[in-house]
């Protein structure tokens, strides 16, 4: 089975003076170990998307199904906990907490399940071994680049060990240096950790990181096709 499947999925909320639609009827499928990169122009549906496969949003009509459960069916507390172990979150913004240090941020959504304190600073040491900041664990996010705030923010999307990570415009507030980096450590969190990534992005050159490219329009996928396989060559 498909570690991702959208059925018929529509979502319109009502803007004040008329009915916007972002996602119209879309069919979606992910396979297990894929990585996905949506883009198209702002307004095309892509954070959407992404808000419905995290449960952070509900269509308004279809199914959402990750992993095996039905997302879209699930109640508020249920949807919950469903995603402090089932997904990782990227925000373009960071979105760490200004007063805790690194290893503190990373830890946050580990606070929200059951183990114990030494499991969970296990978790966090091999998240942030996975981003290559080890030696930054006890510094505050002032206290770090761009880039160095953004790989605190993987490590902590991936702390949980989720089955998917979903990024939104990881690199929209990164050099290009630090972009391309960015986008490797993403890469090598497919190919070595195994993990399903389905990214939101308007650069191309990041794209070319993914395995897949997927166009939306008006809520529609317009166009899908392999990346730029630069990874492989």
């Amino acid at each position: 089975m498909s570690l991702i499947q959208l059925h018929g999925v529509t979502k319109s909320f009502d803007s004040g003076s008329e009915l916007v639609t972002p996602i119209a009827d879309l069919d979606f499928v992910v396979e297990r170990g894929d990585f996905v990169c949506l883009m198209g122009p702002s307004g095309s549906g892509k954070t959407t998307l992404l808000h419905l496969l995290a449960g952070i949003d509900r269509p308004t009509a279809g199914k959402v199904i990750v992993a095996g459960e039905e997302v879209s069916a699930m109640g508020a507390s249920e949807l919950a906990r469903w995603r402090t172990r089932a997904v990782g979150y990227v925000f373009q913004q960071y979105n760490l907490i200004p007063v805790l240090t690194a290893f503190e941020n990373v830890e946050v959504p580990l606070l929200l399940l059951k183990m114990s304190k030494a499991e969970r600073q296990r978790r966090v040491a091999l998240a942030l071994a996975a981003v290559e900041l080890t030696d930054r664990g006890h510094h505050l996010p002032r206290q770090m680049s761009g880039g160095q705030q953004q790989r605190v923010a993987i490590a902590r999307a991936i702390a949980t060990d989720p089955a998917v990570v979903l990024a939104d415009e990881p690199t929209g507030n990164l050099d290009r240096e630090t972009a391309t980096r960015t986008m490797a450590l993403l890469r090598r969190l497919v190919d070595e950790l195994g993990k399903t990534l389905v990214m939101v992005t308007h650069d191309p050159q990041a794209a070319k990181s993914a395995s897949r490219v997927v166009h939306l329009d008006k809520g529609r996928i317009v166009h899908a096709a392999p990346a730029e396989a630069t990874h492989h060559a």
